[in-house]
């Protein structure tokens, strides 16, 4: 039996949004970020993450929501939510910008040029807007959100997981 979810909420109850590491949408959205990996796990953990696996079965990299890390960093116009990649080496294997209520995101952060700046950058660089990332337009807050959400997460994903000489922990 389905119960609307108006009904919970007048309940009282709170109703959390999740994905099946199954939906459709997900497993591409990770395969674009891991294109050599077999499969994927359920959202796992604290920080809250995918792990990437490879045929054999070994772990190739992690993936996170930057709308679940903390702290929760907001655009103009609230919480940018980007899936990012981080490989085994501590290098972003990509973003991608799945929801944001962005006033000017059309041109900004969902750009091609956005999301491919970030392409094989390590945790390590400094993701500075106007430095080693370009703004690509004018809607600075924007930009600076989304890449601050990337860096912080991806950083606190390589410190739990990854060692600082390469590979897992």
């Amino acid at each position: 039996m389905r119960i609307p979810i108006l009904a919970l909420l007048l309940a009282g109850v709170v109703v959390v949004e999740s994905q099946s590491p199954f939906d459709p949408l997900l497993q591409e959205q990770l395969g674009k970020l891991f294109p050599r990996a077999a499969s994927f796990s359920p959202k796992e953990g604290s920080p809250p993450h995918f792990k990437a696996f490879a045929a054999n079965g070994d772990i190739v990299g992690f993936a996170f929501w930057t709308t679940e890390l903390e702290p929760l960093e907001r655009g103009y116009d609230g919480p940018i939510q980007v899936l990012v990649g981080v490989d085994l080496d501590a290098e972003l294997t990509g973003i991608i910008v799945a929801r944001h209520h962005e006033p000017y995101g059309y041109f900004s952060i969902d750009t091609p040029e956005y999301g491919a700046q970030f392409v094989r950058k390590s945790v390590r660089d400094r993701f500075r807007v106007g430095a080693d990332i370009d703004s690509v337009a004018t809607a600075t807050i924007t930009v600076r959100s989304a890449t601050r959400a990337v860096r912080n997460g991806a950083r606190r994903i390589a410190r739990q997981f990854l060692s600082p000489e390469g590979g897992l922990r």
